[in-house]
């Protein structure tokens, strides 16, 4: 979209997420300089237009805002402005973001997949800088994706290209949030990670104990923060589990590797902070799985810069035009 907001001013992102909406004030080089956070509201729809409205009028009161660029785990229209999908919030699908803001702040305005505005974060400001193309894994309870050809993000027709977590895997396997049966995003995920994990654990009692006990928690209250501190402690089972999750990561990278001939894949979301643990699996799963081997050079496998930030800088950015 084409704005006028100059290089010096300062733009809101807003992250939405199941749990939490998180936002922030970000200059021209992608540096968050206010931030502030709101529960998601169960009912999402209108109250959490509502609470994006709270958030701004925040910032507004202490900064002068050129721009508004929302983030969201959601199938945005091509416009920028219609959900066209949101399997995790609840009461979206088909509201118009944009217009209901627009109501209330005479400011630029638009909405992005959180994926896509996570891969330009990266981009513009992290760890993808001048790498064309560029693919994006963006891996918390679902698996998001991001694309960049040519300093450009990629969209689509319709604007809801580069899904990349609802690659069809396994047919007739886990369903998924998006009504399909076998996504990646099922096999890949942290909920896929946290999956098998439990399962070792009811098959191995004993084992899974162990885990537990290092864990210093109940079954009922794993996190995927836990096991990860588990895996780096070297426990087997928890290791076993992130090796099943990179295999299957990796076998996506050598599929996406022959469509897109990426130059690198950034992976990022809450799987990043096991590091090393998780993408050395990775980059060996996809050199074991990758077509026609040994006769290309493979896109490197590197982690995101940014955490839990990068969708709301990404948003801010693009605003920007």
């Amino acid at each position: 979209m084409s704005t006028t907001i100059n290089s010096s001013a300062l733009t809101i992102g807003i992250d939405i997420g199941g749990t939490k909406v998180l936002g922030g004030v970000v200059d021209s080089t992608g540096k968050i300089i206010d931030s502030a956070r709101r529960p998601t509201p169960l009912a999402g729809g209108k109250e959490l237009v509502a609470t994006i409205i709270d958030l701004v009028k925040e910032f507004q009161a202490k900064h002068e805002i050129a721009g508004i660029g929302i983030s969201v785990a959601a199938l945005i229209s091509k416009d920028q402005g219609t959900i066209v999908g949101a399997p995790n919030i609840a009461n979206l699908s088909q509201l118009n973001f944009v217009a209901e803001i627009k109501k209330v702040f005479n400011l630029p305005v638009i909405a992005e997949n959180d994926a896509n505005a996570a891969m330009w974060a990266e981009y513009k400001f992290g760890n993808a800088q001048g790498l064309n193309p560029v693919m994006f894994f963006i891996i918390g309870t679902g698996m998001g994706g991001g694309l960049v050809i040519d300093g450009k993000l990629f969209r689509g027709a319709n604007g809801i290209g580069a899904e990349f977590g609802h690659m069809i895997v396994q047919p007739n396997g886990v369903q998924c949030g998006c009504g399909a049966n076998g996504c990646i995003e099922q096999y890949a995920s942290g909920s896929a990670l946290m999956r098998y994990a439990k399962e070792a654990i009811t098959a191995n009692p004993a084992a899974g104990q162990e885990l537990l006990d290092l864990c210093g928690v109940e079954l009922s209250n794993l996190t995927g923060s836990a096991l990860t501190e588990a895996a780096k402690k070297g426990n087997e089972m928890a290791l076993a589990a992130f090796n099943k999750q990179a295999d299957w990561l990796g076998s996506a990278c050598a599929s996406y590797t022959l469509l897109l001939d990426p130059q690198a894949i950034v992976v990022g979301g809450g799987v990043v902070d096991a590091g090393e643990l998780f993408l050395t699996p990775v980059r060996s799963a996809m050199e074991k799985y990758m077509p026609f081997a040994g006769t290309h050079l493979l896109p490197k496998i590197i982690a995101a810069k940014f955490g839990n930030d990068a969708g709301l800088i990404g948003a801010a950015d693009l605003v920007r035009g």
